[in-house]
């Protein structure tokens, strides 16, 4: 397994070009990007820009692990309305057409919500509706991950929607592709189940892995904290990722930023991930 870092770790306005550098400092192997509606590596992006990006990569000798985007919890295919629906999935189109100019092999995709209770008046969806729209949706976008020859990873997230490993199975199995599977994020299940269970479940479905740890006494968004200071079995995950042959990236997704001097997250996430990977000194 390699070593990345979302690009979300670091402090909010770092440019791609300094979180870049920090990251290969730091001793990481990748790095994931995000897509955003403005600034850098927009929904209007260039390919001058992504050229540029490419060969900061390069000159870093660091990898571009992933594409992610916060877009979706905006842009849902689940809505009620249509051509929201239609956005999210123009959306999920550019991240699959940047990610092959990046050579990236997965993309981060949240198929929507049947709620959100962290973002307010957030739209709330039947979840039997939830379900047929958003097969319908990430069905049709198969051809398209196909064609673009980059995979779509659905994560589970905070959205009251694919709430087990059995569902969430059921439904990649149920579009039926080799470009639809799993972008298991290892925190994000904790408060209500076992991480490990998800990886042995999921199987080879699994594209792409977060790392973040949380702490279930705490709850609500507060529960996530450092790696390795939650209830997260670590052990046990890796355990159960090797069993499965999971030999692609673990990416540290940390949140919250650290107040004060907040590049050290990404050096003492670093170190933590090297303990749970087995990797030298520590």
């Amino acid at each position: 397994m390699k070593k990345g870092v979302n690009i979300w770790s670091f402090p909010q306005g770092t440019t791609i070009a300094e979180s870049i550098r920090i990251a290969k400092d730091a001793g990481f192997e990748g790095i994931e990007l995000s897509l955003n509606e403005t600034g850098e590596l927009s929904l209007e992006a260039t390919e001058q820009e992504v050229r540029d990006i490419k060969s900061q990569l390069e000159q870093a000798d660091l990898e571009i692990c992933g594409l992610a985007t916060g877009l979706y919890w905006s842009y849902s295919m689940t809505s009620e309305s249509a051509a929201n629906r239609t956005k999210a999935m123009d959306i999920t189109r550019k991240q699959l057409e940047l990610a092959a100019s990046f050579g990236v092999d997965t993309i981060l995709v949240i198929p929507g919500a049947v709620g959100v209770d962290f973002i307010p008046d957030s739209e709330v969806v039947d979840y039997e509706r939830a379900y047929e729209r958003a097969l319908e949706c990430i069905s049709t976008l198969s051809s398209d991950a196909k064609a673009a020859g980059v995979s779509i990873g659905i994560e589970n997230v905070w959205n009251k929607f694919l709430l087990s490993p059995l569902e969430l199975r059921t439904f990649i199995d149920t579009v039926n592709s080799d470009y639809v599977g799993s972008y298991f994020d290892v925190g994000n299940v904790v408060a209500n189940g076992y991480p490990e269970q998800w990886v042995r479940i999921l199987g080879n479905r699994i594209k792409k892995v977060h790392f973040k740890d949380y702490r279930r006494q705490a709850g609500g968004l507060h529960g996530f904290v450092d790696l390795l200071a939650g209830d997260v079995n670590y052990p046990a995950v890796v355990e159960a990722l090797r069993a499965i042959d999971y030999n692609n990236y673990v990416i540290a997704e940390m949140i919250p930023g650290y107040t004060h001097h907040g590049e050290q997250i990404i050096y003492n996430t670093s170190r933590a991930m090297d303990a749970i990977l087995g990797r030298g000194n520590n």
